[in-house]
C-alpha cells in the first residue's frame, strides 16, 4: 500500500499542469491556489482508502475546479452578488476541463504560468518567490528560509508581486510565435536567476543550496515541452554543469574553494556526462545562444581532467562569441581569467582595467583584480583591490574567500 509520501509526491509532479489549469480557469492565482488546495486535502482523504486515479492531473484539476466554484457560488449567495465569470464560465460556459487538456494546450498553459510568475514589473526576487510558491509549491516557511529573510517579509513580498500581476490584467490567449519567444526567454532568465540563489550556499542540505534542485527540475519540465528549442538544452546543461561541482566547492568549514583546487573525483560524472551530451546536441542546431556558449564553457572545465589540461584558448574563444552574442563587463571580466593563462595576468589585467567603473561596486572585479595583482607580486595593489571586495562581500561564502587570499597573501609577505 503506498504511503502518504508517496501520494504527496504524485500530487506535487502534477501541480504544475494543475496550477496552470486553473490559471487558466479561473484567471486569478488566489483562486487557482485554493483549488489546488482543495483538491490536495481530498485527494489524501480519498487515495488511501481507493487508490490513485489513473489520470492524476485531469482528477485533481476536476476536484479543484469544482470545489472552487461551489465555493464562489456559497460565496455569492451569502454577499447576493453575481460573478459573471462564475455566471458564464464555470456553470458550463465553456467545454469540460479535462477535455480541453490536451497537449497544446498543457504547453500553453504551462507557459503562460512561468510567464505570469515571472512578469516583467515584478523584481526578480519577487519572480522566483512567487514562481516557488505557485509552481514549486514550496511553502513561505520554507522561502524565507531559503532567502535567509523573515517569513512575514517574505509573505509581504509574495502578496505584493501577486497584486501586481491581477494588476497587470494579463491577457489568457494561447501565445503566439513571437510572443513565445519571449516567454520562453523570461522564463530561462528566471530560472537561472533562481539556481543562482542557491548556488551560493556553502551547505549542500540546505534550503538555500536547494534552490539548484528546484531550478533544475523547471528547467527539464520546460524542455520536455519544447524539447527542440535550443536555448533550453543549453539552459539544463548549463545548471546541470555547475551543479556537477557542489560537493568540491566548499570545504567543511565552509571556505568556498576555487576552481582550479577542487578535488575533480568529488565532481558528479553522471551529472557531467548528461550536460555534456545536452549542450553537444545543442550546438549540433546551429543557433548558438549565451546560455549555450556558457553551457560549452562549462563542459570545457568539467571535461579536463585536471586545471593543467584546461583548454584555455578554446574558452577565450567562448568567451568572445559570448562578448558579442551578449556584451556585459562581467562576461569580459570571466574572459579575462582565460587571458590571464593564456598571455599572462599583464594582459588580464589590461583587458579589465576599463570595466573599473562600470564594476566598482562588483564584489568579484575587485576579488580577480586582486588575485591578478598578487600572482604579478604587487602586494599593494593586490591589497587595496581585497579590502574593496571585503567591503562588497554579500555572503559567508564571498567574505571566507576574500579572508583566504588575505591570509595567503600576508603568508606571502612574512617569508
Amino acid at each position: 500500500m503506498a504511503r502518504t509520501e508517496d501520494y504527496r509526491a504524485t500530487i506535487a509532479a502534477a501541480r504544475p499542469r494543475a496550477m496552470a489549469a486553473f490559471l487558466r480557469y479561473f484567471r486569478d492565482l488566489d483562486r487557482a491556489e485554493d483549488a489546488f488546495q482543495e483538491a490536495c486535502v481530498r485527494a489524501l482523504s480519498a487515495w488511501p482508502k481507493n487508490g490513485p486515479p489513473r489520470d492524476v492531473t485531469g482528477w485533481l484539476i476536476l476536484v479543484g475546479r469544482n470545489a472552487q466554484v461551489d465555493a464562489i457560488r456559497r460565496q455569492q449567495r451569502a454577499t447576493n452578488e453575481a460573478d459573471e465569470f462564475v455566471t458564464d464560465a464555470a456553470v458550463g460556459g465553456e467545454p469540460d476541463m479535462i477535455e480541453r487538456l490536451d497537449q497544446n494546450h498543457f504547453r500553453d498553459d504551462i507557459l503562460r504560468l512561468l510567464f505570469t510568475c515571472c512578469h516583467p514589473d515584478l523584481s526578480p526576487a519577487q519572480q522566483i518567490a512567487v514562481a516557488l510558491r505557485i509552481i514549486s509549491g514550496l511553502s513561505v516557511m520554507q522561502i524565507s528560509r531559503a532567502f535567509l529573510v523573515s517569513e512575514a517579509a517574505m509573505e509581504q513580498r509574495i502578496t505584493r508581486a501577486k497584486a501586481r500581476i491581477a494588476k497587470a490584467e494579463l491577457p489568457y490567449e494561447a501565445p503566439g510565435a513571437i510572443e513565445r519567444t519571449d516567454r520562453l526567454a523570461a522564463v530561462a532568465k528566471m530560472l537561472y536567476l533562481l539556481f543562482n540563489e542557491g548556488y551560493t550556499a556553502a551547505d549542500p542540505a540546505s534550503d538555500r543550496a536547494g534552490l539548484c534542485a528546484e531550478a533544475i527540475r523547471l528547467a527539464r519540465m520546460l524542455l520536455e515541452m519544447f524539447p527542440a528549442e535550443p536555448e533550453l538544452m543549453g539552459l539544463l546543461a548549463l545548471l546541470l554543469l555547475q551543479h556537477s561541482r557542489t560537493a568540491a566547492r566548499f570545504d567543511e568549514g565552509g571556505f568556498p574553494i576555487l576552481l582550479d583546487e577542487q578535488d575533480r573525483l568529488l565532481w558528479n560524472r553522471d551529472t557531467i556526462a548528461e550536460g555534456a551530451a545536452l549542450i553537444d546536441k545543442a550546438m549540433r542546431h546551429r543557433a548558438p545562444g549565451p546560455y549555450q556558449i556558457q553551457a560549452a564553457i562549462a563542459a570545457l572545465h568539467a571535461r579536463a581532467d585536471s586545471p593543467a589540461e584546461t583548454d584555455w584558448p578554446q574558452i577565450d574563444q567562448l568567451y568572445q562569441a559570448l562578448e558579442r552574442q551578449a556584451p556585459s563587463p562581467v562576461t569580459t571580466l570571466n574572459r579575462a581569467v582565460a587571458v590571464a593563462h593564456i598571455l599572462g595576468v599583464a594582459a588580464a589585467l589590461e583587458l579589465i582595467a576599463p570595466l573599473s567603473e562600470a564594476l566598482d561596486g562588483y564584489f568579484y572585479f575587485h576579488g580577480t583584480r586582486g588575485v591578478f595583482y598578487k600572482e604579478m607580486g604587487n602586494t599593494q595593489e593586490a591589497r587595496r583591490s581585497f579590502a574593496k571586495a571585503m567591503a562588497l562581500a554579500s555572503s559567508p561564502a564571498e567574505a571566507l574567500h576574500i579572508r583566504r587570499e588575505i591570509e595567503r597573501l600576508e603568508q606571502g609577505a612574512d617569508r
